[in-house]
């Protein structure tokens, strides 16, 4: 009896285009063929190798061979009825994350989630009481740009502007892959979508806010802050009680320092915990550590917290008072919330098959 040998594939998209030309070099096919395939992988995000049209079918068939594009699918998708888009999209091993597309009319924006669950523990937030199960790699972050891209285009004939980091998990705690998905995506190579048009929001990790102006990083920075003394932002992230306000100011104004990118403060003001003057004075203060403006962001109830949005009044006085001290304010109205669809909000309501 012959016994037969299963090839176990290798994902494609691990490989640079220098692996991918010795490789093909080592199975008899010209090297120059790596910088098509890479063409095809991260420029016109193909999804099989039967695509790739400027290869020889015999070319192709030793691709599928040895190699899969783990390419994320579509496993469901809800629109607002203020036209949010949120998607449940499906990993290859099965688990479920969860993009946004957010229309405005000056701009079109894809949320985009960087871990499966998020292993911080921030009361307000619904992923945050989920469990992390693994980090995303870069392919799987680019996919979402990329299928949030078409829905803009087939909903609104409108391409993506502007991307975020702030769906599920923390982008810092998933460091190379959430830089090696930017660098794919701004790439002349890849997408060419500018740095300047991408925000990483992170809940403060001041090691990592660091190293991201010790290398240099061109795209924006928004930092999680909703509340501006230890006590407070202690109870609702316990991320705080490692990466205390003094330790992340430093770091915030060592990326400044390295940067000269502007910081971006995402403030959600909530009813009786941070919505008086006093709050806003100790915001007012912290701005002043670094060249930055704020976010004022509506709170999306979660049925696993019994926090509040805070009252009309008391918004428009928090903000009125920052603006008088001279900060650039922002209030962000909620978009999506319909759908579960709105800043802290994203939980995977569908289960993935494995749980």
């Amino acid at each position: 009896m012959i016994e037969t040998t299963t090839i176990k594939k290798q994902d494609i998209r691990k490989l640079s285009v220098a692996q991918l030309k010795d490789w093909l070099a080592a199975h008899g096919e010209q090297g120059f063929r790596a910088k098509q395939i890479a063409e095809w992988l991260w420029k016109k995000s193909a999804t099989s190798f039967e695509q790739m049209s400027n290869l020889s079918l015999k070319t192709r068939e030793l691709l599928d061979t040895h190699f899969e594009i783990k390419s994320i699918a579509t496993a469901k998708s809800q629109k607002s009825s203020d036209g949010t888009i949120k998607s449940a999209f499906r990993l290859h091993d099965s688990h479920l994350i969860e993009g946004v597309l957010i229309p405005a009319d000056d701009r079109m924006t894809a949320c985009v989630s960087s871990q499966v669950g998020c292993s911080l523990t921030c009361k307000f937030c619904a992923t945050g009481y989920m469990d992390r199960k693994r980090n995303l790699d870069a392919a799987e972050m680019y996919d979402q740009v990329v299928a949030i891209d078409r829905q803009a285009k087939e909903n609104y004939g409108i391409p993506l502007s502007n991307i975020v980091y702030m769906g599920m998990g923390e982008p810092l705690l998933n460091y190379a892959n959430v830089l090696e998905s930017v660098e794919k995506i701004t790439s002349p190579d890849g997408l060419g979508m500018s740095p300047k048009r991408i925000t990483v929001s992170t809940a403060g990790i001041a090691k990592m806010i660091t190293k991201l102006g010790d290398d240099g990083v061109k795209f924006n920075l928004a930092l999680s802050l909703h509340a501006a003394n230890d006590e407070k932002r202690n109870k609702i992230m316990p991320i705080n009680e490692s990466n205390s306000l003094k330790n992340l100011a430093e770091a915030l104004q060592h990326f400044y320092r390295k940067t000269q990118n502007r910081i971006t403060f995402e403030y959600i003001v909530f009813y009786n915990f941070n919505d008086t003057i006093q709050d806003a004075r100790e915001l007012w203060e912290f701005t002043k550590k670094v060249p930055s403006k704020v976010n004022i962001i509506e709170y999306n109830p979660i049925a696993e917290a019994d926090f509040k949005n805070t009252g009309v009044d008391k918004l428009t006085q928090f903000a009125k008072f920052l603006e008088d001290k001279g900060v650039v304010v922002n209030v962000r109205r909620s978009r999506g919330k319909d759908i579960d669809a709105a800043c802290g909000q994203l939980a995977n309501r569908e289960k993935s098959e494995q749980e």
